[in-house]
């Protein structure tokens, strides 16, 4: 008797509920996928997969298997002042809250920073981290987070928040002179550097980043586009979050933001805009032309009271739309989940019309179209693409009964649903315990530093119980 062939991968999941993301976005009720290397080699029914056997099987019974997360924006570094700055909106927020936050963090302060936000990340389902940085964004600390992303198992970007010299607008605004630390060419020299350290194709890249495109200077700007075109890169910057932003651009120069980049051939592909709330319908068209990415981020928007993103028109015109956290301090909890289903809603509060978002929409946002916004082959379970995959625990009260897998996941599934973390094969989350980082080091130094960090930039008012 010939005995029975059988394929053989190095990681087979098995049993669950596969929603690929694919094309057709093909759901297979009981499905499998085969991992070998950092690559999926076969989805499709359990049925389909029966023959093949692997080094380690998960069993995904009462699971569902889809695609890992990517966060589209974030802010690691501000995971020491999680819960303070209640009650402002976006400009007094940063001016008497985050800047002088920002101003006084040391090396380590952003490292533990960074590795209790990549502890929280990989437990909620987010396998893929665009990191804002800058605070501080000296070479060594930009590397450093880099590092931490990379140590704790997961792949992303450093985008390195790039300010300059300080603009007329910055100064009408109030912003610290502390925050203005290198000049124009200082931070293009800097970035430079960093982006040679980890260039495109690295597990996690550094990206120019001009931190808003409303006060940074506009020769900075174009600078920091030039340097993503030179190394064939992404850039990211703020753009159009306040409804004052702008109104102030066009005081100083005399037409709006997105108006200036697309004027100045700066606005391609390579962007990353994070919020776009206030864009006319010109911008939003110029934006889609360009096919410049967007990051959306529906928690903070709420939290400053700063608006709501056109994501309809947005989509419909072309641009490519992920979902961001925005950072512990701005969104408080770096959990996808969340996001889809706030991103929904506030498309249907703000249009009145049910039919605005979708779940499926939403999903779409947070795994395949986000992979396209952050340049990885990721976001869809399918043979060839990267194996960043996520296991969710649907065997829970508020996920019951079961009738549509992805209507339950985006409206009542949170991060804390999540069982498994896989990224690029290699599973860096399991039932509660991080594989690569200590957990109970990272939250007990990520403790001690902001005790001391909060108090050093004089915000211990801000820990007073009932403040305003």
């Amino acid at each position: 008797m010939t005995p029975p062939s059988h394929t053989r991968c190095d990681l087979l999941l098995t049993g669950g509920t596969v929603i690929t993301v694919d094309d057709a976005r093909s759901v297979h009720r009981t499905g499998a996928v085969a991992v070998s290397g950092s690559r999926i080699v076969a989805v499709g029914t359990a049925a389909e997969l029966a023959d093949w056997r692997a080094d380690t099987v998960i069993d995904c019974s009462g699971r569902a298997v889809l695609p890992g997360f990517v966060d589209g924006h974030s802010h690691l570094y501000q995971a020491l002042a999680r819960g303070l700055g209640e009650g402002m909106s976006i400009v007094p927020w940063l001016c008497e809250f985050m800047w002088p936050y920002s101003i006084a963090m040391t090396q380590e302060d952003a490292v533990a920073a960074a590795r209790l936000g990549v502890v929280e990340a990989m437990r909620a389902g987010i396998t893929t981290i665009i990191d804002n940085h800058y605070a501080p964004s000296d070479l060594a600390t930009t590397l450093a987070v880099a590092d931490v992303i990379e140590d704790a198992g997961l792949r992303g970007v450093v985008a390195r928040g790039v300010i300059g010299d300080r603009t007329e607008i910055a100064a009408r605004r109030g912003q610290p002179s502390g925050l203005f630390r290198y000049s124009n060419a200082e931070e293009l020299a800097i970035t430079r550097e960093a982006i040679q350290h980890r260039p495109r194709g690295s597990k996690v890249e550094i990206w120019p980043a001009p931190l808003n495109l409303t006060y940074v200077d506009q020769d900075l700007v174009r600078g920091c586009v030039e340097l993503a075109a030179e190394f064939d890169t992404r850039w990211h910057t703020h753009c159009c979050e306040s409804s004052s932003d702008p109104r102030s651009y066009v005081e100083q120069y005399g037409l709006r933001p997105v108006q200036w980049l697309a004027k100045e051939g700066l606005l391609d592909h390579r962007a990353t805009l994070a919020h776009a709330i206030w864009l006319d319908d010109h911008e939003i068209e110029q934006v889609g032309m360009a096919g410049a990415g967007v990051a959306h981020n529906p928690a903070s928007n709420a939290y400053l009271a700063s608006g709501t993103m056109r994501l309809r028109e947005l989509r419909n015109q072309g641009a490519t739309v992920a979902l961001g956290s925005d950072g512990p301090s701005c969104g408080h909890r770096q959990d996808l989940f969340e996001a889809m289903k706030l991103s929904i809603f506030a498309q249907r509060l703000a249009t009145l019309d049910p039919t605005a978002a979708r779940a499926e929409d939403a999903l779409v946002l947070a795994t395949r179209e986000g992979a396209q916004y952050a340049g990885i082959d990721a976001g869809v379970l399918e043979p060839g693409r990267l194996a960043d995959i996520i296991v969710v625990d649907l065997d829970r009260p508020h996920l019951r009964p079961l009738h549509r897998a992805v209507s339950s996941l985006v409206y009542s599934a949170r991060g804390s649903d999540v069982e498994t973390t896989i990224v690029g094969g290699q599973i860096v989350y399991h039932k509660g315990q991080c594989v690569l980082v200590d957990e109970d080091a990272a939250i007990a130094q990520a403790q001690y530093r902001a005790e001391r960090l909060v108090d050093r930039a004089g915000m211990t008012a801000l820990r007073m119980p009932w403040s305003n």
